[in-house]
C-alpha cells in the first residue's frame, strides 16, 4: 500500500526523489560519456592500399584505383569509394571503434566538412612506398609527398579551430603510416635499377629503414609530422606477400620474398624506438601484421576462413584493382575469404587484424 503525504512532506519526498533521479541519470551519464568519449580526437593516415580510403581517385593520371564495382560492396552504400577491399579498411575500423567516425575519408575528397576535417582524414596512395621510385610507374603520391597534403590539412583545421586548438588535436591524435609492401613488390623484385645499386635484397631493406628514419628524424615525413605537432605514430610491418604468380593451378605465397619480409619486419621494430627515443613526447609503436596473416593462412579454420590460397574477385589469382570488375566471377562468401582481390585482404581479414591492432593500441596509449 502507497504512503501518504501532506503538503510540505510530499514535497520533501519529492525533492528526495527528484534528487536521487537526478543522481542517477548523472552516473548514467558519466558512465556513458565514460563508453563513447573518443579515445583519440582524431585520426591521420599515411601509406599505401593498405590505408587508401580513396585520394587515388582523384589526380587524373594515378593507375591504381578502385573506383568501381565490386569493389566496396560490403560498404554501408554498397559503392566503390576507392578502398581496395570489399568493404571498410583497418583506418575505418579503428577509427569505429575508439568513437571517431565510421568511415575515414581521404583528403582529396572533395566537399570535406569542418566535422571531416576534425576528427581526420586519410592522406595515402595506393601503389606508393618510402622510395619515391615506387611511385614512378603508378603516378601514386610517393609517401614522402603526403605531408604537403597534412600541411593543408592543418591550414585548414587551424581555419575551423584556431591554432592552440589545432594543435591539441594534432598532439592527441592516432596517426598511422602503412608502406613499405610496394617498395619490394613494384620495385626491387620487378625493375632492375635498385637490384643494380643494391645487390643484395638486405642492402635494399637498409635503404628503406634508413628513408623511415631520416623520415622521422631529419626533414621529410615523419619529422614533419612530429615537427607538425603529431605524437602518437603507428608503423604498420609488412604482410604476407601473395603475388600472382603460379605452380600448376594453384598460387601459392612466394617463400624467399615472404623470407625478404620477416627479416624486413625483424629490422623494423629494432629501429623504431630509436627514433621515439629521439623525439621528445613521441610514442611510436611497430605494429606486426605479418604473424596474424600467417597464422590465418595455416590455421584458417580457427578464423572462419574456407579459402586462403586465391581472392574472391575472378580466378582469384590475378584479379586488382582494373581486372577486377563488374563482369568478373564474384564468391558469394566473403567473409570466407582471406583475400578479395588478388592481393588485398577481405574487410573480414581487416576486422581479425583491427581487432589485435586495437588491443596492442590501447596498452600502448595506457603505458
Amino acid at each position: 500500500m502507497p504512503m501518504s503525504c501532506d503538503g510540505d512532506d510530499c514535497l520533501k519526498v519529492a525533492a528526495k526523489e527528484s534528487l536521487k533521479g537526478n543522481t542517477l541519470f548523472a552516473s548514467y551519464n558519466a558512465a556513458a560519456n565514460a563508453t563513447t568519449q573518443p579515445l583519440f580526437p582524431a585520426i591521420l593516415i599515411f601509406g599505401d592500399s593498405t590505408v587508401d580510403t580513396g585520394n587515388n581517385n582523384y589526380p587524373l593520371n594515378t593507375i591504381f584505383r578502385a573506383t568501381h564495382f565490386p569493389y566496396g560492396i560490403d560498404l554501408p552504400n554498397h559503392e566503390a569509394s576507392g578502398r581496395f577491399s570489399n568493404g571498410k579498411l583497418i583506418p575505418d575500423i579503428l577509427a569505429a571503434k575508439y568513437n571517431i567516425k565510421d568511415l575515414v575519408p581521404p583528403f582529396l575528397q572533395p566537399n570535406l566538412s569542418d566535422q571531416d576535417i576534425l576528427t581526420g582524414v586519410c592522406f595515402a596512395s595506393a601503389s606508393s612506398g618510402y622510395d619515391d621510385r615506387t611511385s614512378l610507374s603508378t603516378q601514386s603520391i610517393p609517401v614522402l609527398e603526403q605531408p604537403n597534403m597534412f600541411r593543408s590539412y592543418i591550414a585548414r583545421l587551424t581555419s575551423i579551430v584556431g591554432d592552440k586548438k589545432a594543435m591539441e588535436i594534432i598532439h592527441n591524435a592516432l596517426v598511422i603510416i602503412s608502406a613499405g609492401s610496394n617498395d619490394f613488390i613494384l620495385n626491387f623484385y620487378t625493375v632492375p635499377a635498385r637490384r643494380l645499386e643494391y645487390p643484395y635484397i638486405s642492402g635494399y631493406q637498409d635503404f628503406i629503414l634508413k628513408r623511415l628514419e631520416i623520415l622521422v628524424q631529419v626533414k621529410f615525413q615523419m619529422n614533419e609530422l612530429y615537427s607538425l605537432g603529431c605524437r602518437n605514430i603507428m608503423v604498420v610491418g609488412i604482410p604476407v606477400q601473395m603475388t600472382a604468380k603460379f605452380r600448376n593451378i594453384f598460387r601459392f605465397c612466394i617463400e624467399q620474398e615472404n623470407i625478404d619480409s620477416v627479416l624486413y619486419n625483424e629490422k623494423l621494430p629494432k629501429a623504431l624506438p630509436k627514433i621515439e627515443a629521439s623525439l621528445s613526447g613521441s610514442k611510436i609503436l611497430y605494429a606486426n601484421v605479418y604473424d596474424p596473416m600467417f597464422d590465418m593462412m595455416q590455421n584458417p579454420s580457427k578464423y572462419g576462413f574456407k579459402e586462403t590460397k586465391r581472392g574472391c574477385c575472378g580466378t582469384g589469382h590475378l584479379e586488382m584493382t582494373l581486372l577486377c570488375n563488374a563482369v568478373s566471377p564474384l564468391c558469394w562468401n566473403r567473409s570466407e575469404f582471406l583475400f578479395f582481390d588478388s592481393i588485398h585482404p577481405s574487410e573480414a581479414t581487416y576486422n581479425y587484424i583491427g581487432n589485435l591492432l586495437d588491443t596492442q593500441i590501447r596498452g600502448w596509449i595506457a603505458a
